[in-house]
């Protein structure tokens, strides 16, 4: 593994990532009859919700302190908290996420403190349950302000609870689709459960000519409060660092077992997630979830004389490309470059750990940008590009056909509905890399045959 022979850079151009109060938007979605305000300029505000919008095709509520040159001097504590007011009157929530930013966090604004003056002034009123949470853009990927926000929201709001059988399951960014198809593995094995954070309808409503400023669904705030009291924490995030698990606090605090899992993407991850219900709940795996199995491994024996030639870049957050790498290695494609633009530690030793052969070894780039990753594609000859939709430049200047996988999706309709988790999710993302593999060489092959045998016999001199 070569990962630490890249040249370093002194600017980053075009970043293989979101940013963090984006990603600290994202868990505020997935709980019940929550809002949130974002404390810094009304541009990143605008920014976040046009960037969700175009992904989920949801209306998207973010509110903003609207902080301006006079409030960047003198602070801005005046704007947080009349826009605080301002969206408890609008929106009567039951949560309010306050999310800091660049500029916030730039001129010393500390929110926890705000917050609590706040709550101090507004003496006789009912309040919502406020959740601080610092979310400096330059502090970290859409990953860490995702997961700062999760650990807030568990630690602001689980509290003693008498023990019950229930299992927490704790999932990084993933798609609706994807959310949705986890509940119902967990329903079809019969396990109790509180999901956190749910998005399956809050950022995927079905259709109503009625609009409703929050959308219903997400974890009910009774439900966190409890997960103090569970059997066990089931936490899909092997990349993720402690000072940022959700899971570790619960056990730690509370004493709560804390399983850490892969997404269950591909066979193995799947297996390993089942295998763990099982022992939880004492329920065997249902005649159904064994049928999708074999499925999957009908599918694998169809696509793997294709696979062999694939050699795929794939980028995106820690979590979702250790969980797409681990679904190439087992169907034949060579992930021969690793991609995120978080600097996360425990990437690079996941991976190492999946590699069986110097060939398949890949190389990793942590805390890269697309400039970075269109130079490593093109030395080492890939051929396809699994990610978002960002890197649809891979395509326009290397040609490269892209699978578009996670987070944002803006130049298609339907990321909210990508399924890719799950025996059924893992099919659906291999045939459509296989599919991609095979359109891209019926697409070429005329010409690298014409290059590799017509041209190199000598042929050209008649032209």
């Amino acid at each position: 593994m070569n990962a630490d022979t890249k040249t370093a850079r002194s600017v980053s151009e075009n970043p293989c990532r979101m940013c963090m109060p984006m990603g600290g938007i994202l868990p505020f979605k997935g709980i019940e009859n929550a809002m949130l305000i974002i404390h810094g300029s009304q541009g990143c505000a605008t920014y976040m919700r046009r960037h969700m919008a175009e992904h989920f095709n949801e209306p998207i509520d973010v509110a903003s302190s609207s902080i301006t040159e006079q409030g960047t001097i003198y602070g801005g504590e005046v704007n947080l908290k009349q826009g605080l007011k301002n969206l408890i009157k609008l929106y009567e929530p039951e949560v309010v996420g306050i999310l800091s930013t660049c500029l916030a966090e730039t001129i010393g604004e500390d929110i926890a403190r705000i917050t609590s003056a706040f709550v101090k002034e507004q003496t006789g009123s009912s309040l919502p349950r406020l959740i601080p949470v610092s979310s400096p853009g330059y502090g970290g990927s859409l990953t860490e302000g995702y997961f700062q926000a999760l650990y807030s929201i568990v630690e602001n709001v689980s509290q003693e609870s008498p023990p019950h059988h229930g299992i927490n399951v704790i999932v990084p960014h993933i798609s609706p689709a994807d959310t949705r198809e986890i509940k119902r593995i967990l329903d079809v094995m019969g396990a109790p459960y509180t999901l956190l954070p749910d998005l399956s309808d809050t950022l995927d409503s079905p259709y109503s000519k009625v609009y409703k400023r929050i959308p219903p669904g997400g974890t009910p705030l009774a439900s966190i409060e409890a997960m103090a009291g569970a059997q066990a924490t089931i936490e899909f995030g092997e990349t993720l660092p402690d000072g940022l698990s959700p899971g570790k606090y619960l056990r730690d605090q509370f004493g709560v077992s804390l399983y850490r899992l892969p997404l269950p993407m591909g066979i193995a991850a799947c297996d390993k997630f089942l295998e763990l219900l099982k022992t939880l709940t004492g329920n065997p795996v249902p005649e159904a979830l064994k049928k999708e199995r074999g499925r999957l491994q009908d599918a694998m024996i169809d696509s793997h004389k294709y696979n062999r030639e694939g050699k795929a870049a794939v980028f995106g957050e820690p979590e979702t490309v250790y969980g797409i790498s681990r679904v190439l290695l087992e169907n034949g494609v060579t992930p021969a470059i690793i991609a995120t633009g978080s600097s996360n530690p425990s990437l690079k030793g996941l991976v190492e750990g999946l590699s069986h052969s110097d060939e398949a070894e890949p190389f990793i780039l942590l805390d890269t940008d697309f400039a970075e990753l269109r130079r490593y594609c093109a030395a080492k000859e890939v051929n396809l590009a699994i990610g978002n939709s960002d890197g649809r430049f891979l395509t326009e200047k290397e040609g490269l056909p892209l699978v578009r996988v996670g987070y944002p999706i803006h130049d298609r309709i339907g990321g909210q509905r990508i399924l890719s988790v799950g025996y059924t999710g893992t099919v659906m993302l291999l045939d459509q890399i296989t599919n991609t593999l095979l359109a891209n060489k019926l697409n070429h092959y005329r010409n690298d045959l014409y290059q590799e045998f017509y041209r190199s016999a000598g042929a050209g001199q008649f032209e």
